[in-house]
């Protein structure tokens, strides 16, 4: 007969595949490690994409100069989950960013999601996608994610809209109560939500529950049909106007497109629409994109497009086309290191909304 304990189960197929698949982490870039200032420097006097990242950056930097300043950081595509989700959070610590717009996956799939413990991992290109959606990871370009880990992520945010009060919440609000969250039970120290919450950043996603949050607040609510909470993305366009109004002069650094994009350039038309005909222009504006002016699509339509809508002013205003997570890194660090940023007294417009 058998010595029972002495039988070990063997581990499945599946299991040791998505091991293997899941086997080498994405690492977040440190700009703080390397000083671009010298890089920059030398772009500058190149030509092409290189002579406008060296003209994005003097625009940046200008605008952290700038006392009465605003720096709106918009978020779109996959670099956070690409490498750029801790120089996001420095540029939040070190009081360049004061207020965030952002796509839904930026801030839930992405960066909450590594807050929770969970990790983004290198992709092998030629695996079939078939066997991907059998050993359930999904695929973001060239970058690995556990949909059982960001399942796990959908209960946590219904965990989270189980314990407010059944009322309509600006995404920032809940984004807010995420923040709160994770002060206690966050298991990566270097989340940008975190940072935001302690530091007064408040953070703006228009399509909210495009996004992993989608799936935690439709349970909620299917949990809760006569009293639940709920997104109210008005009360998003209301509110980043009320900053847009209160700011004065304020500056664009926009990554990608999207909904973020045209979301936070419509607030000085909105603006307008509220009866504030003083309100200028985004005075600071600078677009990282890959996408094709041809298209027509507003995503990337260009910031002269976008001063004939009354947006953006032209004076300091640059498009950078190329991949932002090959040029951020050096934007990032060149600002970093070149130190204006420690001259800036801190927004805190979250402030505004208590």
């Amino acid at each position: 007969m058998k010595n029972l304990k002495a039988v070990k189960a063997k581990p499945h197929p599946k299991s040791n595949r998505k091991a293997a698949l899941l086997s080498t982490p994405i690492e977040h870039i440190d700009i703080k490690s390397f000083d671009a200032r010298p890089i920059i420097a030398g772009m500058d006097k190149m030509s092409f994409t290189s002579r406008d990242l060296a003209r994005a950056a003097e625009i940046f930097n200008t605008m952290l100069q700038d006392k009465g300043a605003t720096s709106i950081l918009t978020l779109a595509g996959s670099t956070s989950a690409g490498g750029c989700m801790d120089l996001y959070t420095e540029m939040v610590k070190s009081n360049m960013v004061d207020v965030i717009v952002s796509t839904g996956a930026s801030i839930v799939d992405m960066d909450f999601f590594e807050a929770l413990g969970f990790k983004h991992y290198r992709a092998d290109s030629q695996v079939d996608d078939r066997e991907l959606r059998d050993l359930y990871i999904d695929r973001i370009y060239d970058t690995y994610i556990d949909e059982e880990d960001l399942q796990a992520v959908d209960h946590t945010i219904f965990e989270i809209a189980e314990g407010l009060e059944p009322r309509p919440y600006s995404s920032r609000e809940f984004i807010w109560e995420m923040g709160k969250y994770l002060t206690k039970k966050a298991k990566k120290k270097n989340s940008l939500i975190q940072a935001c919450y302690e530091h007064g950043v408040p953070i703006f996603c228009p399509a909210f529950t495009d996004s992993s949050a989608g799936f935690g607040l439709v349970l909620h609510q299917k949990k809760n049909p006569k009293k639940y909470m709920s997104i109210d993305s008005v009360a998003d366009f209301r509110e980043l106007t009320d900053i847009k109004i209160a700011a004065g002069t304020t500056g664009l650094l926009m990554i990608g497109g999207g909904v973020p994009k045209n979301f936070t350039q419509d607030t000085v038309v909105c603006a307008e629409i509220l009866g504030h005909k003083d309100v200028e222009m985004h005075k600071y504006a600078i677009q990282i994109t890959i996408a094709d002016v041809r298209d027509g699509a507003c995503s990337s339509s260009t910031l002269k497009e976008a001063c004939s809508w009354g947006k953006v002013d032209v004076a300091l205003e640059q498009m950078v086309f190329a991949e932002a997570g090959s040029v951020m890194p050096l934007l990032a660090s060149d600002a970093y290191h070149r130190g204006h940023w420690k001259k800036r007294s801190r927004k805190n417009w979250a402030k505004l909304f208590k």
